[in-house]
Formats: structure tokens, sequence, C-alpha cells
């Protein structure tokens, strides 16, 4: 496995290179935006912990131009605590999201958890073909697309939560048990961390169906798929 960690802090860089090396983890290092596209395009990157400022390219500039080809694991580092900005990050296509100053090992969990649910998706135990309502989703694969041909690209997230609704159709599912379940780790952020990613799912669905919306929102409950 291959991370790349870009911030053009180099020291940041070099102490998250000692925790992931220690985890058994390759790590790439890039100092600007640019860097990290030209790397991504050229490697083969497993999981991105991206800075939100950086030169050339800003960090939210590259997850947008990475996401119109990949759904590679992407974790934002920012020193702004603003909901603003964490949920610009989240709706531009990045996966999770971390404010400095950072404790290295939450950074190194996060990781790991990112990198799980795109090598295993949900978590599920089974495997094969679903199909639910306008959509055909491979699991093996990782991929979905509507019964009429049209791709749809999502991120690791993405992918688990789909999956996870899918697979527990009428299921109504809280924002808590959706992060613990798809992040595999105990619920510690804000609901609407999940609604952003929600969002953005339904958003590319209905983009790809031309409008249909199969991911309801329980007010006040949570989301679930009607079978």
């Amino acid at each position: 496995m291959r991370i790349l960690v870009a911030d053009d802090d180099k020291e940041i860089c070099d102490l998250l290179e000692i925790y992931i090396n220690n985890e058994g983890f390759d790590v790439e290092k890039a100092y600007d935006g640019q860097e990290v596209i030209d790397k991504i395009q050229k490697l083969d990157i497993d999981c991105l912990i991206l800075d939100v400022m950086m030169p050339k390219k800003s960090g939210l500039e590259v997850v947008k131009e990475i996401r119109k080809t990949s759904a590679l694991p992407v974790l934002m580092l920012s020193a702004k605590t603003a909901d603003i900005d964490k949920i610009r990050g989240l709706t531009n296509g990045a996966d999770d999201y971390v404010v400095k100053p950072f404790n290295p090992l939450e950074v190194l969990a996060r990781v790991k958890s990112l990198i799980r649910r795109s090598t295993y998706g949900a978590g599920q135990n089974d495997s094969g073909e679903l199909e639910i309502g306008p959509l055909i989703i491979r699991k093996d694969q990782h991929q979905v697309e509507t019964v009429d041909g049209v791709a749809i690209q999502l991120t690791a997230l993405e992918f688990g939560i789909l999956y996870l609704l899918a697979t527990n159709p009428n299921r109504v599912f809280s924002a808590d048990d959706i992060f613990e379940k798809v992040w595999k780790q105990e619920s510690l952020v804000p609901a609407k961390t999940v609604m952003v990613h929600v969002s953005h799912l339904r958003d590319k669905i209905e983009k790809a169906t031309g409008g249909e919306s199969i991911v309801k929102t329980v007010w006040g409950v949570g989301y679930k798929i009607e079978s």
C-alpha cells in the first residue's frame, strides 16, 4: 500500500511519514497541488492525505480534479475549523477531514479506515452483483452503474453508504449508524458530515438516472432505500 502525503510544510510530511512507515505502508510526499496531481497520474496511490492550503493548486482544486476520474480515498488536513470549510471540502469529494493541530495517530487511524472502506466496501461478507431500483451495484469491482449502462463514479465512502442502504432495503439508518458501519469507528463527528456524503451520493445518482432518487431521507431519523 502506498500513501501520498501532501503538505507544503515539510515537517508535517516528515512526521506523518514516520508514523505511516511504522504501519508498513510506503510513503510518497508532495509539496504543492500540481505535484499531487502529477504523482497520482504516474504512481499507484492507495490513499491521499492532502492539506487544504497548497501552492499552485489548492487542496480543494486538487480533489475536484481527482474526482473527475478516480475514487481515490482522500483525507484532508486544514487549520480551518469552521463547519463551512469542512462541508466545502467534503462536497468537493474528500472522504474525511482532520483539523490542525492533529494527533498523528488519529490521522493514521482515519487513513486505515478509508483504505478498509476502499478495499472492502461497506464491510459486508457477501459479494457479487446487486440490482436495486435503477442501479446495478458490483461490490467486488466497487462499481455502480444504471440499468441503462451509465457508470457512476463514487468515492469509497459514498459507495459504502450506498451498499449499506441497498443491502438493507426499507431499514432506516441514523447518521450515527451510518458513520459507525461505514467509517468503522465510533461516531465522534456531527451528523452533517454524513449528511454531506449522502447529499453528494444522491446528486450523483439523480444526475445519472435523469432525476430518479432512491436514497430517501426520513426526517429526524435517518436515511433508507426502499425496495
